[in-house]
């Protein structure tokens, strides 16, 4: 059993993360940290959890941990998956795990160094969902695959929240832009070559808050558009010569509506729907997470894969001040 320490009280570890570790075969919680000691012995009793500590350094230091769970704000996500690392604890960090593609580098320089594993949280690529729709373009369900078009938006004005709070990581590309990106290079295996964008940014709070962007694969193009401030919505769909591939609620599940896939021929004469009831992809992302750690053969999100995303990102922001296509 890998044993997890959290490195914070936040919403998605108490929401999501840390039921899924303690609901999983081979990984289990044995500590909370918080720079206020109340709220971790509180989640601790919450989650039945041994260990709840006041600072994040005591529990580094602790032999009641062997991994962390990282989801601090995205601005201390580098410093902390060092530190932890540095401490000789494996690390799942929340994503993105950096805001620039060259704050990566230092990670991946502590990972070789400690020997450690440091994989980035996404946990849709560990989603049945998702290994479906890379399945079914690998076999040619739809022929050439000409476009793909995503969405991912919701409302949230809080000046609390991190996400629109700049200092701390916030903004529409770091906190969801990433999901189409990562999506769409998970599913085709295909890198982007050059991308054009626009972005929009709140007036008061600075963070960006609205992003059109068109990115060219090579052999088929990408557009999606994301958004904080706009009604909610997710949807990611597949467009080929011979039919599409449509993924409703493909990335927050259940949450969006049912999680479906649908298959659909040239002529939509015929279809198939792929239904998936409980995906469970936080339990499988630390199952996942936990083999590799110790040793197992498990395919996880590698420090190069968050670079290269990463790296998309960078360059839609890029692009976004300029005219024309900018190369990533």
């Amino acid at each position: 059993m890998l044993r997890f320490g959290i490195l914070s009280t936040a919403k998605i570890g108490r929401d999501a993360v840390v039921p899924a570790i303690q609901d999983a075969e081979n990984c289990v919680v044995t500590a909370i940290a918080s720079r206020d000691g109340a709220r971790a012995r509180a989640m601790a009793d919450r989650f039945s959890v041994p260990h709840a500590f006041a600072s994040y350094e005591e529990m580094l230091a602790s032999d009641v941990i062997d991994a962390v769970y990282i989801p601090l704000p995205t601005a201390q996500h580098v410093e902390w998956s060092i530190r932890a690392a540095e401490a000789g604890k494996h690390v799942l960090c929340e994503k993105p795990i950096a805001l620039k593609a060259a704050e990566i580098d230092r990670l991946i320089e502590a990972r070789d160094r400690t020997g450690v594993l440091i994989s980035e949280a996404y946990m849709i690529t560990y989603s049945p969902v998702w290994h479906k729709v890379r399945a079914l373009l690998a076999e040619g369900a739809i022929g050439r695959l000409r476009h793909v078009q995503g969405a991912f938006t919701y409302f949230n004005r809080d000046p609390a929240n991190m996400r629109n709070i700049p200092e701390l990581g916030g903004g529409g590309l770091p906190d969801i832009g990433v999901y189409p990106t990562m999506a769409t290079r998970f599913s085709t295996g295909i890198e982007p070559q050059r991308v054009q964008a626009t972005t929009e940014r709140d007036a008061t709070f600075g963070t960006d808050i609205y992003s059109s962007v068109r990115a060219d694969f090579g052999t088929f193009e990408l557009s999606f558009y994301i958004s904080t401030q706009l009604a909610a919505r997710q949807v990611m769909v597949f467009h080929g010569e011979e039919g599409m591939i449509e993924v409703t609620s493909p990335f927050n599940a259940e949450r969006y509506g049912r999680q479906e896939v649908a298959l659909t021929n040239q002529n939509h004469s015929q279809s198939q729907l792929f239904r998936f009831q409980d995906t469970r992809q936080y339990k499988l992302q630390a199952e996942a997470f936990s083999r590799a750690a110790t040793g197992g053969k498990d395919d996880v999100v590698t420090l190069e894969n968050s670079r290269a995303n990463q790296a998309f990102i960078d360059a839609i922001y890029r692009a976004s001040d300029k005219d024309g296509w900018e190369a990533v």
